[in-house]
């Protein structure tokens, strides 16, 4: 697709949003509605400015820490902030200058709205993670590119950042959050852009995005429009792909949370709306026996996991220790389908055998309380209760 395209897509994006940040713009994406109380303690002029399709930030806990991708102004992290407290932390990161600008300014004030001070914005691309921009443009500016060696140590320099400098370190972020950004990045790298979503991610850690999608593919006209992708239309992911998407670098959980019943555009008859969905890192690691299982919970007669494990309405179904930690999570997507099956004596992972997850076995009731499991209990309240073994009124 890349080849098809007439002109450079960060570079029409980037001057589009160049403008918006200095004075409000109409029809940069589709804002939500938001809480009133989420804004209270957020200044007009970052609310005016804040460009998007959804509301991400209701899906945050106290205590988290949470990237935004695409951060702009800051509205987004802003409201997040005084939803994780002082024990959290935001970190907002955005490609454009005059943006962090106008995010960054507000900073001190709101900290002392709020009692404490729990968000930065740094600069960079959101399918770069690693690279922190504000520093290898420090380096740059000592050290000007003037011929294909200087290039050379530039790109040097940069990889070297990478490594010992990562702009948001592997595995230390507990929610990744974007508001109509993800649409805005050029096709060829929209799959690294999923990849280091995942890298940043805690395991058990979970992205929330908000975007436009479309229902069929985008047409040559649409995607050759810089107008349509500054207005997070051309950039759109066909909605079934999206998700998809997520799926491919090893997310679960992959969930709609909310979908807008009406398109917020129609053009050649291709349908695009906002859409808000959820997915959870955590499925690394090895499969080991410690005798646990699950019972699905219906309503449907049997459902099918990402990784091809079906589990059948009311059945006692063995898992290895990981999908059972996945399933029976209170704070995962699955907990309210499943009921924990326990064993009655722990086996430690010391212990634990490997379990072959390919396909689906039942689990044995006596394998979860053991083979010599032979206890009598009476539950009545006394020996002579209607279903004491001397009475019949319970035959």
């Amino acid at each position: 697709m890349k080849e098809q395209l007439e002109f450079n897509v960060e570079t029409a994006v980037r001057e589009k949003y160049q403008i918006a940040a200095q004075k409000v713009s109409v029809g940069l994406c589709y804002p939500a509605e938001y809480n009133h109380q989420d804004l209270d303690h957020i200044p007009e002029e970052i609310i005016q400015k804040d460009y998007g399709c959804g509301d991400p930030t209701r899906y945050v806990y106290p205590g988290e820490t949470v990237v935004d991708l695409g951060s702009g102004v800051g509205k987004n992290c802003y409201i997040i902030a005084k939803k994780v407290g002082a024990k959290g932390q935001v970190i907002g990161v955005d490609l454009n200058d005059d943006m962090l600008q106008t995010a960054r300014k507000y900073v001190a004030d709101i900290g002392q709205t709020l009692g404490y001070s729990n968000v930065s914005f740094v600069k960079g691309k959101i399918q770069d993670l690693q690279l922190n921009l504000d520093l290898a443009e420090t380096w740059l500016q000592q050290h000007p590119i003037t011929n294909v060696e200087d290039l050379s140590a530039w790109e040097t320099e940069c990889d070297r950042l990478r490594k010992q400098s990562p702009l948001i370190p592997d595995s230390t972020v507990d929610v990744v959050v974007s508001n109509c950004v993800l649409n805005l990045v050029e096709p060829a790298e929209k799959q690294q852009l999923f990849r280091e979503i995942y890298r940043v991610l805690k395991p058990g850690g979970r992205v929330v995005i908000s975007d436009v999608v479309c229902d069929e593919d985008p047409n040559l006209e649409i995607l050759n429009n810089p107008e349509l992708w500054s207005g997070c239309i051309a950039g759109a992911f066909r909605e079934d792909l999206f998700l998809k998407m997520f799926e491919q670098v090893g997310f679960y959980g992959i969930s709609i949370l909310k979908r807008s019943p009406n398109p917020v555009e129609t053009i050649d008859g291709i349908e695009f709306r906002s859409m808000t969905i959820q997915a959870f890192k955590g499925k690394e690691g090895d499969c080991w026996e410690r005798n646990q299982a699950v019972i699905y919970q219906g309503p449907w007669k049997q459902v099918q996991d990402d990784d091809k494990h079906t589990f059948k309405r009311g059945e006692r179904t063995a898992v290895c220790d990981k999908t059972y930690r996945i399933l029976t999570n209170p704070q995962g997507p699955y907990h309210q389908e499943f009921i924990p099956v326990p064993p009655y004596t722990e086996i430690s992972l010391e212990l634990a055998q490997p379990f072959n997850c390919q396909g689906s076995l039942l689990r044995h009731p006596k394998e979860t309380k053991g083979d010599d499991y032979q206890v009598t209990i009476f539950t009545g309240s006394s020996a002579g209760s209607c279903c004491s073994p001397q009475q019949s009124c319970c035959s």
